[in-house]
């Protein structure tokens, strides 16, 4: 870590995001690539300085919006990270958030000048990172796991129509194990999260299965695993 500038006579005050989706059987977080010294060629997720006149909330989007081209996503509060050495450029305390989106695809990231590049990163094989995103990075992803064993968070990572095939591999992409096909649809279906949605996949070389849909697309206490 480069020696600790004192740039700042309080500290400041900064948010970060976290954003993850499934893509391609993988979980990805969205990060965007340094050009500032000392961080060249690092990496580092959206995020930046807290305005005077705006709240932490509100800064987080900004930024979001400004630095990824992302618009308009529920933004959950994730932790504040305050080490004393965690930025080298002063006294920097992180509001850090976590987001979750349902296909990369549609989205159309895109950066300022100010970085070299974005894009998104599976989160087991990640780049060099700046400050200390690494670990804001890991204690999103734990949370994230959590969630999903106690709520129906998984809503915000699928499409509107899905198999219940597409729903485990979603859980087991994240929590990087398998899960039993017989008990976990039995469970699934015995919390009524979800509900038929009278169609059937076209288009493969499998037999058509039943599309689904979640009955309510808001957050909930659910005991799923």
């Amino acid at each position: 870590m480069p020696k600790l500038s004192k740039n700042f006579n309080m500290a400041a005050i900064a948010t970060d995001v976290v954003m993850f989706t499934v893509h391609n059987q993988q979980l990805k977080v969205l990060l965007i690539e340094m050009k500032k010294k000392p961080f060249v060629g690092y990496w580092a997720t959206p995020g930046g300085m807290v305005n005077p006149e705006e709240s932490v909330d509100a800064s987080a989007q900004r930024h979001l919006s400004n630095k990824a081209g992302i618009k308009d996503i529920y933004l959950e509060q994730l932790y504040t990270f305050g080490d004393v050495d965690r930025d080298p450029f002063g006294r920097v305390v992180s509001v850090a958030y976590f987001s979750l989106i349902p296909d990369a695809d549609k989205f159309q990231i895109k950066t300022t000048h100010d970085y070299a590049d974005i894009s998104w990163h599976n989160v087991d094989h990640l780049p060099k990172m700046a400050y200390d995103h690494r670990h804001i990075i890991k204690m999103a992803l734990d949370r994230l796991r959590a969630k999903l064993e106690y709520t129906n968070v998984v809503y915000s990572l699928l499409p509107t129509d899905f198999t219940l095939a597409e729903m485990q591999q979603v859980y087991e992409v994240i929590l990087g194990k398998n899960l039993d096909k017989r008990n976990f649809r039995k469970k699934i279906l015995s919390l009524n999260m979800v509900e038929k949605t009278g169609k059937k996949t076209e288009g493969t070389a499998h037999r058509p299965a039943d599309l689904y849909k979640f009955t309510k697309k808001s957050p909930q206490i659910v005991q799923i695993l």
